[in-house]
């Protein structure tokens, strides 16, 4: 038998760690309040065991709208640790809830120290649901994470066997399995039974080659989102940065405009010293760096969605205050 790749598997809940009400409970299961830790998971998929040596790691176990900052902070930690623990460790995969998971990934995308490859993998049915899709893809996570060529591509989302870049990745359906789609670009591969399979590579940079870091953070600076509709009227905008916000993203109407009203506010925002950043609500696309945005001071998220322009713009803020600087950052990562 060949040597099976040591993997490190961390549990932070989600759907894919749930237990719902009876077999058939895809919809009510977070009801239950009950999560498995990162050991339980595997005794439930012991499969798992057969394509890698996994290392249960334990963590957490919370629904995904409660992980953010604190969390990211602590996960990034974590791999640095199990990465100078266990020299020969070929990946790690993070078990999350697919709410948040996006999120998660790119955080972690722009902050990780860790050469080795980081997988982050959830579910669309609880772990007891008929038909749950919760132990193939904790097992095509595996796969991706000891296979060597998935170093050097960044932070990588595995779910219903496809593998998707950190950045660009995003939830587009509540309940069907092939809910994560790359609108723009498509996949970065497929897992194909034991076949892990590339067919493209991130060009935007990512950990460990980046500037910013969690680690000696508090918190990090507030970011909003403000999103546009019609009639929108400043009102949030105005909230926000009366609230203390160093910086708002405008989830535009596409291709990255706003109401009046709503223009006005983020004018005013400008004016205070608040970096603001268009972005648009449409879900692909760049949002193209127009007179119109040059001469009020507001910045391009290029094609980032408005939740991963506010991590983003936020990192950027631990950096540099100045617009030109951040939006280089905009360019780059």
């Amino acid at each position: 038998m060949a040597t099976r790749s040591k993997v490190a598997f961390i549990g932070t809940g989600g759907t894919i760690s749930s237990l719902g009400w009876d077999s058939l409970d895809v919809l009510d299961y977070t009801a239950t309040g009950q999560r498995l830790a990162a050991d339980a998971i595997l005794e439930r998929v012991p499969e798992a065991g057969r394509v890698a040596e996994v290392i249960a790691v334990p963590f957490r176990a919370v629904p995904s709208p409660a992980i953010g900052f604190a969390e990211w902070r602590a996960l990034a930690a974590l791999c640095a640790e199990l990465a100078e623990a266990h020299p020969d460790l070929a990946g790690i995969v993070i078990g999350h809830g697919t709410a948040t998971l996006e999120e998660t990934a790119y955080a972690l995308g722009l902050t990780l120290t860790v050469a080795c490859p980081v997988v982050l993998v959830g579910a669309q049915r609880p772990i007891s649901a008929l038909s749950s899709d919760a132990g193939l893809n904790l097992v095509a996570a595996l796969r991706v994470a000891a296979d060597p060529a998935s170093r050097g591509r960044g932070v990588l989302v595995v779910l219903n066997d496809e593998i998707q870049a950190a950045r660009e990745v995003t939830k587009t359906s509540v309940g069907r399995l092939q809910t994560f789609r790359t609108p723009d670009f498509g996949v970065l591969g497929h897992v194909d039974g034991p076949h892990v399979r590339y067919y493209r590579r991130p060009e935007r940079r990512h950990a460990p080659d980046t500037p910013f870091a969690l680690d000696g953070l508090a918190a990090l600076p507030r970011v909003d989102v403000a999103y546009a509709y019609a009639d929108a009227d400043g009102t949030a905008v105005r909230a926000f940065v009366a609230a203390g916000a160093l910086g708002i993203v405008s989830a535009g109407l596409a291709p990255g405009m706003t109401p009046p009203g709503e223009a006005d506010a983020l004018a005013e925002a400008v004016a205070a010293g608040v970096v603001v950043v268009q972005s648009t609500r449409a879900g692909s696309g760049v949002v193209p760096v127009t007179t119109r945005l040059r001469e009020r001071g507001i910045l391009s998220a290029d094609n980032l969605t408005p939740q991963k322009a506010r991590i983003l713009l936020a990192l950027a803020l631990t950096r540099s205050r100045d617009p030109v600087e951040i939006a280089a950052m905009f360019a780059t990562y």
